[in-house]
């Protein structure tokens, strides 16, 4: 390698007129290197230089020993220092000694000597030498390191080391670093700061880091490491996006950014006196700043480091653990294992990371330090590792020490409140592994643990549950039997558990109730819409009969219904099925109820339901709900002929009770429908038309209007003529029925008889003749335009009871001999 050398100093003017000029060249070199180089090799003596020193005083001068990147690329190392003031003292007299390294910036070998290791190199000369310069074949030797010295220094400057390194990795890691600038009364001192630079960094990082040890000017230096006097530095600190300034003078550490944990591990290294790790940790690392290795090594050598550096260096261990030997494995797991007062959370998840990694891999004398710190820990903090150490990562005496430890701790964190669900379940598996009888506390936990699952199963069935279902088979055994206990009562929860969990009860796990919930989703899907199939096939996976345990029906019809009444048509298939009595130990008999008092109007299933829940369940049936179920009984009695008499007043009573909207409506729609009918008592007609009830009344008109109606209207003339008599009879009776009425013949009976031809109403005049009196005689004036205004106005002018209209004041029945000629009443007529 042939490095070519230039000399540069002050000399008498030559022909140009300046007393500054290369003096010596290595041949070969270009002019233009030479004018670059002359702009970076000055130099300018301290501010309070005398004019002409002695050569004691000489030697106290700064040196500016600097690397500078060129434009081509390559590299200029130079070394300038002050030779005393000229023969006629009007200029200053310095010289410099330059080796060009014609390398490019990046690309110098991996190996060999770095150029700030140049300092004190015996090859620098002061002066030009006679006869020329040849190129050198290297960079000029080392000089002379006093390790004592270097020593000395590094403790003396620990305070602004770890942050000394950090900004050093910024500026090999960022092309807009700030630039460091080293404030030293000694020029030696900063040479010691970038030989600290350069030995972090990789090894061909460290041959371009550019630095002078020495400027007056550091506003006009362009190296990355500038090295200046106390007086020169002032007023650089406050420009920190340009500058990071190191004064130890000033005993002032610089501002410290985020933690680096790299540079604090590197930075305690060196104060340990123990550099030579920086150098074998480049064998382990995959990264030039990978804080991991250099940690591990630190820690294995005996070098304290706070908690980062320890988690770092058990978080790289753990995933590389056939790097380190075995002596050095063990030196690291005791020191993670030791006492320490700052331990942070992070520090113990990573130790249980690398036990993970070493147990039954490493002998138990390595895993024993990181069984007892995360066991430990996990006591007194309640909150256990995610895994936890095999039987073979400790030692019988180590076991019997720390159970005897931390039994107290445990008994007290598993009978307290955890603030996860996976804490006290992890405590278990922690005295598991210890020995520890805790069986006493086994309910409560198993309570407690059952409640969450149930309460957020996602968040609850975490990894530490799931293994401690595992691997404590006490603890499941409770476990299930509280929430098969609570399930009973929230089978919507239970199901839940089992639809965000992949908790199962197994064949052997005799829990009726659980095993519905978790079958329920599945039996849903097959059974489609049959409801009442899926019950069934739900309560033939309870495993369980339902006689023996009713209270599994509640749950499968819980799960079934989702906690609402089934269908009346579905409720009464269960009633058959079941029978009575078990309904009533379950509880369920409720659910039957209300399906058939919230029907909706016109369920014929509840019609069926109610008489059978009022004779099944007279006693438990709350006053409440007895008049929907009366009212449906009316019903269906009013359609099967059972009713016998007083329809009309005993919906009337069972309304004034408040029933359901749904059994009031049944009853009113088939009671009108009967009073429609012609085998309907008189008495009957005549209390619906006296009770002056609007919404009976109403039920009476649109039950009126069915198809059914018109048709027989239409088709029947005697059933038309007995329309006609009982919709224009009681005048005297109250506005309800007189709206009712006149509604009834305009919008019911006027549209049919209008479709009628003459014959069919030749028909229903007729009819109307064999019953008497004028009725016929109204009729007709009745179908003339106007009449019936006329009729209203006469028949709204009678007094209640005068007798005096055609026919008698009462209303004849359908057919000739169902009316009765001057009977009282209404009569009545064919539906």
């Amino acid at each position: 390698m042939n490095l070519a050398q230039l000399h540069y100093t002050s000399a008498p003017p030559g022909p140009d007129g300046s007393g500054f000029r290369f003096t010596a060249v290595s041949p070969g070199v270009p002019a233009a290197l030479l004018r670059e180089a002359e702009q970076l090799i000055g130099y300018e003596p301290p501010r309070d230089a005398p004019p002409r020193p002695g050569p004691h005083e000489l030697a106290a001068f700064p040196q500016a020993l600097s690397l500078n990147v060129l434009g081509d690329g390559s590299r200029l190392l130079a070394r300038s220092v002050y030779t005393g003031a000229d023969y006629s003292g009007r200029w200053g007299n310095f010289h410099a000694h330059a080796v060009h390294l014609p390398q490019p910036a990046g690309s110098g070998p991996a190996v060999g000597e770095l150029p700030i290791t140049a300092w004190g190199s015996p090859q620098w000369a002061a002066a030009t030498p006679p006869g020329g310069v040849p190129a050198l074949a290297a960079v000029p030797a080392p000089g002379r390191l006093d390790r004592a010295a270097l020593a000395a220094f590094v403790a003396a400057r620990a305070p602004w080391l770890a942050a000394f390194f950090a900004d050093v990795r910024r500026l090999g890691e960022d092309p807009d670093a700030p630039q460091i600038v080293l404030v030293e009364a000694d020029s030696e001192a900063v040479a010691r700061w970038i030989m600290l630079a350069c030995s972090v960094l990789p090894h061909q990082r460290g041959q371009w880091l550019t630095f002078t040890t020495y400027t007056r000017r550091p506003q006009l230096a362009r190296q990355q490491i500038i090295g200046v006097m106390p007086e020169d530095g002032l007023g650089l600190a406050g420009q920190e996006h340009r500058y990071r300034v190191y004064d130890a003078s000033r005993s002032a550490a610089p501002s410290v950014g985020p933690p680096d944990v790299w540079a604090d591990t590197a930075a305690r290294i060196w104060q340990g006196q123990r550099q030579d790790l920086v150098a074998e940790v480049r064998r382990l690392a995959a990264g030039p700043y990978d804080a991991g290795p250099l940690a591990a090594l630190a820690l294995a050598a005996g070098i304290a480091l706070p908690s980062p550096g320890r988690t770092a260096a058990a978080d790289w261990a753990a995933g590389h653990r056939d790097a380190l030997d075995g002596v050095r494995l063990q030196a690291l797991a005791l020191a993670l294992g030791g006492p320490a007062g700052d331990r942070e959370p992070a520090e113990v998840e990573a130790a249980g990371r690398l036990l993970a990694a070493l147990d039954g891999w490493a002998p138990p004398t390595v895993c024993e330090p990181l069984v007892a710190l995360t066991l430990t820990e996990a006591v007194r903090t309640g909150a256990p590792p995610a895994a936890l150490p095999t039987a073979g990562a400790l030692g019988a005496a180590v076991r019997s020490r720390l159970a005897a430890e931390l039994e107290p701790g445990l008994r007290a964190a598993l009978s307290g409140p955890a603030a996860e669900p996976e804490h006290p379940a992890g405590l278990l598996r922690v005295a598991s592994v210890l020995g520890v009888d805790v069986s006493d506390l086994l309910p409560a936990v198993a309570r407690q643990l059952a409640l969450a699952l149930l309460g957020d199963p996602e968040r609850a069935y975490g990894a530490g549950v799931r293994a401690a279902l595992a691997e404590l088979p006490g603890l499941r055994a409770l476990v299930l039997d509280r929430l098969d206990s609570l399930a009973a009562g929230d089978p919507a929860a239970g199901r839940r558990l089992f639809a965000g969990t992949a908790l199962r009860p197994t064949a052997a796990d005799a829990r009726p109730h659980l095993r519905m919930c978790a079958e329920s989703p599945a039996v849903a899907a097959a059974a489609g819409q049959d409801r009442v199939g899926a019950l069934n096939t739900l309560l033939a996976h309870s495993g369980v009969s339902l006689y023996a345990e009713p209270l599994v029906l509640r749950t499968a019809m819980r799960l079934v219904w989702d906690g609402e009444p089934p269908g009346a048509d579905e409720a009464g298939l269960v009633l058959m099925a079941t029978g009575a009595q078990v309904h009533r130990e379950a509880g369920t008999w409720e659910l039957l109820v209300r399906a058939a008092v919230r029907a909706p109007a016109g369920d014929d299933g509840a019609l069926e339901l109610a008489p059978e829940l009022l004779g099944q369940f007279q006693e438990e049936i709350p006053a409440r709900l007895r008049p929907s179920l009366l009212l449906l009984e009316l019903a269906r009695n009013l359609r099967t002929g059972a009713a016998g008499g007083g329809w009309v007043r005993q919906a009337l009573d069972l309304r004034s009770l408040d029933p359901e909207p749904g059994p009031r409506e049944t009853a009113y729609a088939v009671l009108c429908a009967r009073l429609l009918a012609a085998d309907r008592p008189d008495s009957e007609l005549r209390a619906l038309i006296e009770s002056n009830d609007a919404e009976l009344l109403a039920a009476y008109r649109l039950a009126a209007r069915k198809p059914v109606v018109h048709d027989r209207l239409r088709l029947d003339p005697g059933y038309a003529a007995d329309c006609f008599t009982v919709w224009s009879s009681q005048p005297q009776a109250g506005p309800l029925w007189q709206e009712a009425r006149t509604d009834l013949l305009d919008g019911v009976l006027r549209p049919a008889v209008r479709g009628l031809a003459p014959a069919e109403l030749a028909e229903v005049e007729q009819a109307l003749a064999r019953l008497g009196g004028r009725w016929a005689d109204e009729f007709r004036g009745w179908q003339r335009p106007g009449a019936f205004g006329r009729l209203r106005e006469r028949w709204g002018g009678r007094r209640s009871g005068d007798g005096q209209g055609s026919g008698g004041q009462g209303a004849g029945g359908h057919g000739s001999g169902s009316h009765r000629s001057g009977g009282q009443g209404a009569g009545g007529h064919g539906g």
